[in-house]
C-alpha cells in the first residue's frame, strides 16, 4: 500500500466489517432462499412478473456478486456488481407498483450500506474518493 494512502481508524475498520458482514449474511440468505424456493419466494416472483424458472440464474448472480464483495481483493468489484444488481431490483419493484419507501427503495438503502461499509474499511476506496473537509 502506498505511504500516501489514507489511514483507516480501528473503529471505522470494525464498523465497516460489521456492516459488511451483516450485508453479506443477508444477501447469502436471500440467495439461498431463491435456491430452495419457499412459498413467499414463489409468490414474490409471480407478483413481480419474473418467471420462476429464473430463480437459479438470479440466485447464482447474487451469490457470485456477494462472494466478490466479501473477499478483500475483489470487494470493490463486488460492490460495483451489487450496485447493478440492486438497481435492477429497484426497477423491478417500481414496475410492479410496489410502495416506494418500503419496497422499491429498499435495494437503494442496501446499496448505500454496501458502499458505506466498504468506504469505512477499505483504504483504496478512501484514496480514490476522499471526503473533503
Amino acid at each position: 500500500m502506498p505511504s500516501d494512502a489514507p489511514v483507516v481508524s480501528k473503529g471505522a475498520l470494525w464498523t465497516g466489517r460489521v456492516i459488511s458482514s451483516l450485508i453479506v449474511l443477508f444477501l447469502l440468505f436471500d440467495s439461498v432462499l431463491k435456491f430452495i424456493k419457499p412459498a413467499p419466494v414463489v409468490d414474490s416472483f409471480a407478483h413481480l412478473g419474473i418467471p420462476i424458472a429464473l430463480d437459479y440464474p438470479i440466485a447464482i448472480i447474487l451469490l457470485a456478486c456477494t462472494i466478490l464483495y466479501a473477499l478483500p481483493p475483489t470487494c470493490i468489484l463486488g460492490a460495483i456488481l451489487l450496485t447493478g444488481y440492486l438497481g435492477g431490483a429497484v426497477m423491478t419493484h417500481l414496475r410492479a407498483g410496489d410502495p416506494l419507501a418500503t419496497h422499491a427503495l429498499f435495494p437503494t438503502y442496501m446499496g448505500a450500506l454496501v458502499w458505506l461499509a466498504l468506504y469505512l474499511r477499505e483504504p483504496r476506496l478512501r484514496a480514490l474518493a476522499p471526503l473533503r473537509s
